[in-house]
């Protein structure tokens, strides 16, 4: 197939063998308890520790703070195994790929000491509470606030869509701590929420697809959080600091994105060879060998620009509007091709025990989170 023995321009050995050691986790961590995380709707907790234990936690974080000094390739891989186990139940994504490094890139130094060497282990599950029954995409019209009182902060709102949002024991919490305008008033507030007074976790919600993932609901009432809690300990900061850090979000997705459409293709594959109609494999069929073969295109097409990007990123120099055509075309990508694979497996493909069943609810939101579709493509356009 042409999508075998491809190897993207900034792997290395070192890369390699955190593939082996990734895949090997997801083979036996994940796969096989896939049906019962749907059940659950959510991982084990216990998961997050025995990811700690192998290393698999803020890979790219300096190992100064617990991590393991690696660099967006790294997380790059883990997200690429993820995908090619047909895996979107564990959150590690948010928890290492996006929330680690808000407080890596902003946090001050007890900050950091005190929060990521916890999050290595999986002693702390991490989430971010972005979104806002009210409130989506336009971060700047929150209306979660966040009211000094002495030494602490008095944080009333809620939150919703929080990935992580069962197992969370840190919550990144974007709130508004001023009558300021627009961005200028929001805040990134850290809260340790076991057992904290004021918090509480909403609903389990549910969701046409990634019925493994945790996502929640969470309230604050009347929450006290210490001052000290302010990202990078100065207020008014919030709205920079999340634009900073949305292209690695956005990236993030499309890595999982591209990954996710190939995994689709190999399934696909290998059941059009097994599977007979009138007496032969339906990939004997030419318009079946013509659509998996413009699937098989379109997968590797995808892969290359997300490696493209992946390749700036590390380097320092992704844009913008780079993480948001990646975002955007991956996302699209998958969804066309996992819907394509879809009709090769006919009936079955209807059915939740086959995995393509599975891709097929779990793509759909892919172009919502991390910003819609529809915003990057504004996002785009204001560089042209």
């Amino acid at each position: 197939m042409i999508l075998d023995g491809y190897r993207g321009i900034w792997e290395t050995q070192e890369t390699d063998d955190l593939r082996d050691l990734a895949r090997g986790f997801f083979a036996k961590e994940i796969v096989p308890n896939e049906a019962r995380f749907a059940e659950q709707k959510q991982v084990d907790r216990e998961l997050w520790n025995r990811a700690g234990e192998a290393g698999l936690l803020c890979i790219s974080i300096p190992e100064e703070y617990g991590g393991g000094g690696g660099t967006f390739a790294h997380e790059a891989v883990l997200l690429q195994e993820q995908g090619f186990a047909g895996d979107a139940a564990w959150g590690n994504s948010v928890h290492s790929t996006i929330n680690a490094h808000y407080i890596n890139a902003f946090g001050t130094d007890e900050q950091k000491q005190r929060w990521l060497p916890r999050m290595a282990t999986g002693e702390l599950v991490s989430s971010i509470a972005m979104t806002e029954p009210g409130t989506g995409s336009d971060l700047q019209n929150i209306k979660t606030r966040a009211v000094r009182d002495g030494d602490d902060y008095v944080i009333n709102g809620a939150k919703t869509f929080i990935t992580n949002g069962s197992h969370a024991d840190l919550v990144i919490i974007v709130a508004r701590t001023s009558d300021e305008p627009g961005a200028k008033g929001v805040s990134l507030i850290v809260a340790e929420v076991n057992d904290l007074p004021g918090f509480s976790r909403g609903r389990v919600l549910e969701k046409v697809g990634l019925h493994g993932q945790d996502t929640r609901e969470l309230f604050f009432e009347d929450m006290r959080v210490p001052a000290e809690n302010v990202l990078g300990g100065v207020e008014g900061r919030g709205f920079i600091q999340l634009m900073q850090q949305l292209p690695q979000e956005r990236l993030a997705i499309a890595v999982g994105g591209a990954a996710t459409t190939e995994f689709a293709v190999r399934e696909t594959v290998a059941y059009a060879k097994e599977r007979e109609a009138f007496g032969r494999p339906i990939l004997g069929f030419q318009n079946t060998k013509f659509v998996l073969a413009e699937c098989a295109t379109e997968a590797l097409s995808v892969r290359t620009f997300i490696d493209h990007l992946t390749s700036e990123h590390i380097k320092g120099t992704l844009t913008t509007e780079q993480a948001s055509a990646g975002k955007y075309w991956a996302t699209d990508a998958q969804n066309r091709v996992v819907d394509r694979c879809l009709q090769v497996f006919g009936g079955y493909g209807y059915m939740v025990e086959y995995p393509i069943a599975r891709l097929y609810a779990d793509a759909r939101v892919q172009k919502i989170y991390g910003g819609t579709n529809e915003i990057m493509k504004e996002l785009i356009a204001r560089g042209l």
